[in-house]
């Protein structure tokens, strides 16, 4: 090779070294480096520095264990299934609890709660799901004004008659219900008729309710006269008792007149009506 010639190559591949230094200098400030493959094609990757991001796998992103920082989980807590309802409940002092089942109905429950909230008292509900459909407006109420709504089933069956499907499906139903109306779902519910079973207490308890049952029954589904219901829960009063009426079913016209008679009556006395809550029962 001449010295002309070989001094030309020589001057070409400098000037080649001093472009290629100065497109990476501009690739960095860019934010990438450009490389030349051997097959003569141009690939870019990100560029060292502090703001460079190295590219990860996605498949192998994923595979990679998470780290937790929560508390340890806690050994799932075996459901307990009684074998009875609850028919009193704790509390201090002469504490009582009045119940009202089947509803809501619109005839009823309005006067009911009005007597109730007069008197600054709250109650429970139990609930049958066919009636709240038609009555979400009260079941509201109930809520802001502090009284509790338990599971009474769809369509009040006898329960110890359904499979355990069955029962399921009355019970989850209108569980279900209740939270869309009331906006909590039942820690409680009641068989109908007072009918339980092994199955209802074991539905109930995966539903994560309990049974509560009733101490006075005021009969007043028979419509035997106000003031024989009245007498009725004035008879029973005492620490613990849960007393049962209702403000669905029938005519309850004198359930409500009973209520505005025997409430003052049992507040006077010194009884605190109030509500359950799960650990006082």
């Amino acid at each position: 090779m001449k010295k002309d010639q070989l001094l030309s190559r020589l001057l070409t591949r400098r000037r080649a070294l001093i472009a290629g230094a100065g497109a990476v200098g501009a690739a960095a400030t860019a934010g990438v480096v450009t490389a030349v493959t051997g097959d003569g094609t141009v690939a870019s990757a990100p560029a060292a520095g502090p703001r460079a991001r190295r590219l990860v796998n996605s498949s192998a992103y994923r595979l990679q264990p998470l780290t937790g920082y929560g508390p340890p989980r806690a050994a799932p807590r075996r459901t307990l299934v009684r074998r009875e309802p609850l028919l009193r409940v704790s509390g201090r002092g002469r504490t009582m609890v009045l119940t009202f089942d089947d509803g809501p109905d619109p005839r009823y429950t309005p006067d009911i709660l009005d007597t109730l909230a007069q008197y600054d008292v709250r109650a429970m509900f139990f609930v049958c799901g066919e009636m709240v459909a038609g009555g979400r407006r009260m079941l509201a109420r109930m809520a802001d004004e502090g009284h509790v709504v338990g599971n009474h089933t769809w369509s009040h069956p006898l329960l110890t008659r359904l499979t355990r499907r069955q029962i399921r499906s009355e019970m989850e139903r209108t569980s279900d219900v209740i939270e869309n109306a009331y906006g909590e779902r039942p820690e409680w519910f009641r068989a109908p008729y007072g009918a339980w079973n092994r199955a209802a207490f074991q539905i109930g308890a995966e539903l994560g309710m309990e049974p509560l049952a009733w101490t006075v029954d005021t009969l007043d589904w028979t419509t035997p006269g106000v003031r024989s219901i009245a007498n009725r829960v004035e008879r029973g009063a005492a620490p613990g008792v849960v007393v049962l009426a209702h403000d669905a079913g029938g005519d309850r016209s004198q359930s409500v007149r009973a209520l505005r008679r025997y409430l003052p009556e049992l507040l006077d006395s010194g009884y605190h009506v109030t509500v359950p809550r799960r650990h006082d029962a």
